[in-house]
């Protein structure tokens, strides 16, 4: 597998369900996963897969001894198998004295360099080993496993976790529009992550349905569920949780909360999270008079996620193109009630969270007032929310995988 985030350094919902497939599907005792990312932190669990950094693969030949290298690197034996397997020359691209390139391991200016650069990697991990078949996760991905099915002739599945027509709402960029379509041809199958994000394959793409599969995402169980416990006070929390750009709605949920506490007393909302429309977001927030009561936590990962998640009251996703949306499934995990937009993948599968056009704002407000207002109806979506939760799991979604890469094995 190639992917670009893996928990737990992440900085969306990629990881996360890159962390959660590949759990899943690991419990299939005669299946071996190798995931490579371009900069592992060393902190991964690595419990039930190997990792490989792209940033420790070299790709110019340095005639280095073992003890230099064992100085330099996690496993010196790697970067010597990984050095047997250099067969193009890449003296183009700039290599540390290890012949390895840097890579930032998150999303920088130069992100379409880093994609090649990555892509040159994955060419040297195809000529130093063998897979039965690769399998590509985001557009970020697609050039390597490309180029790794030239070399090696086995099967390409890629993974469909967004397009850019979500990501920009219709203002696509046509470089990574390419790369899409071009990922998109080669492959052998696509995985989609929800029907909403199949359709628009199909139909932006020009994809016949027969090479397109919807997977839907699922949720990993949380060991420390029973230590989240929501803190008694005052006024109720309605909390947005994501990145905070364009795709995701938040100026919706701004006017939703101005709306709420313009008729409702005893209400605070939070948005956690950070993006390029934060600082529109705040200054929203005061124009329409409400910064006393909205809060801004900023990028939050690991356990504070549901740490925060635990302490709302009501959770609230009004994202306006959103091919599948993870977060909901771990509100209600954590027992909290979910408004989510009807433009959301995870809408497909989700029966006792409640479910709005993202523009409807009236509505939205008139949900949260009465969970808020009203103990019983908070008390019957945490109930159905937390049985619905306990039968979606990654394990099931790892079994559709492995069917599909059975079709697609030659």
């Amino acid at each position: 597998m190639f992917g670009w985030e893996f928990p737990p350094h992440i900085l969306g919902g990629l990881g996360t369900a890159s962390y959660g497939l590949t759990k899943g599907m690991s419990l299939q005792q005669d299946m071996e996963i190798t995931f490579v990312i371009p900069k592992p932190w060393g902190d991964e669990d690595k419990s039930f897969l190997r990792i490989i950094g792209a940033n420790q693969v070299p790709v110019v030949f340095k005639d280095l001894d073992y003890n230099y290298v064992m100085q330099r690197t996690p496993n010196a034996d790697d970067y010597f198998h990984f050095r047997n397997g250099i067969r193009y020359d890449f003296s183009r691209i700039g290599t540390n004295d290890l012949g390895c390139i840097n890579f930032s391991g998150r999303y920088p200016e130069n992100l379409l360099e880093e994609i090649s650069n990555y892509e040159a990697v994955a060419s040297v991990i195809a000529h130093s080993e063998n897979f039965d078949v690769i399998h590509s996760h985001d557009w970020l991905t697609y050039p390597a496993g490309i180029f790794a099915k030239k070399i090696l002739g086995k099967p390409l599945v890629i993974h469909v976790h967004a397009t850019d027509y979500d990501r920009s709402r219709g203002q696509v960029n046509p470089d990574v529009y390419n790369i899409e379509k071009s990922g998109m041809d080669f492959c052998d199958h696509i995985i989609t992550v929800s029907n909403l994000t199949r359709q628009t394959v199909i139909e932006k793409y020009h994809i016949s349905p027969d090479k397109v599969t919807t997977v839907h995402n699922a949720v990993e169980p949380l060991d420390f569920v029973n230590e989240l416990h929501k803190q008694e006070r005052k006024d109720k929390v309605v909390t947005f949780l994501g990145r905070i750009t364009m795709q995701k709605g938040p100026e919706y949920f701004v006017e939703v909360a101005s709306c709420v506490l313009a008729n409702t007393k005893g209400v605070r909302f939070v948005m956690a999270g950070s993006g390029d429309m934060m600082n529109k977001m705040i200054r929203l927030a005061a124009q329409r008079g409400i910064a006393d009561h909205f809060h801004f936590t900023g990028f939050l990962k690991g356990r504070d996620v549901y740490e925060m998640l635990a302490q709302s009251d009501v959770y609230m996703m009004p994202s306006v193109s959103e091919p599948f949306g993870i977060s909901p499934l771990e509100a209600m995990q954590c027992g909290t009630p979910s408004i989510i937009s009807k433009q959301s993948g995870c809408a497909e599968i989700l029966d006792h969270a409640i479910k709005t056009d993202y523009w409807d704002i009236n509505t939205m407000a008139d949900y949260i007032h009465a969970i808020v207002k009203y103990p019983a109806m908070y008390k019957e979506l945490r109930k159905n929310g937390l049985e619905e939760i306990a039968n979606i799991k990654w394990e099931y979604a790892g079994q559709k995988v492995r069917e599909i890469y059975e079709k697609v094995k030659f």
